[in-house]
């Protein structure tokens, strides 16, 4: 694949996957914010507003603003700037690292277009279990990071991929 084409596909797999995110954490804001849980399935998936100061399952939360400013918003932003300069000009081993990499990317940045546009906080309103074995409450660029460094996982323990049929190649 040349540069300019996965630099493309780099770019429209962020903006896709940024979308969604902020997409449905205003969705969550509108229709979940001062309501009660939604549930189905007996309880197994829930939609449940709340905002999140801190990081992974509020870690963090409690801490200074000005603490929780440059842990989550400031460091992060120079993190992601990084890895996107990294993503759209460095030869990547793999598309599958490639698109790894970009889920974590576009989890990060939803994050941290939340924590920007809300006073530092992230809005998260899903929330998966079977009776008192639950999640955190989460939201999509959540689900964007965990299932990069899923991929990421399955690189490292099969590193070797089937080659690609030519055609796909180009």
């Amino acid at each position: 694949m040349s540069q300019f084409k996965r630099s493309v596909a780099v770019l429209l797999l962020v903006v896709l996957c940024v979308g969604c995110d902020q997409l449905t954490k205003g969705a969550a804001q509108q229709y979940l914010a001062f309501e009660p849980p939604h549930s189905w399935f007996h309880d197994t998936i829930r939609l449940e507003y709340a905002e999140n100061r801190g990081a992974f399952l509020s870690l963090g939360g409690g801490l200074s603003k000005e603490l929780r400013i440059f842990l989550f918003q400031v460091f992060p932003a120079i993190w992601l700037v990084a890895l996107a300069l990294y993503l759209l000009f460095a030869r990547s081993p793999s598309m599958l690292f490639t698109v790894a990499w970009c889920l974590v990317l576009s989890g990060g940045a939803g994050n941290l277009l939340d924590r920007v546009l809300h006073d530092g906080h992230v809005v998260d309103f899903m929330n998966l279990g079977i009776g008192s074995l639950r999640t955190g409450i989460f939201n999509v660029a959540d689900v964007c990071i965990t299932s990069g460094v899923v991929l990421l996982i399955v690189q490292a323990v099969w590193p070797h991929q089937p080659a690609l049929p030519s055609e796909l190649q180009r």
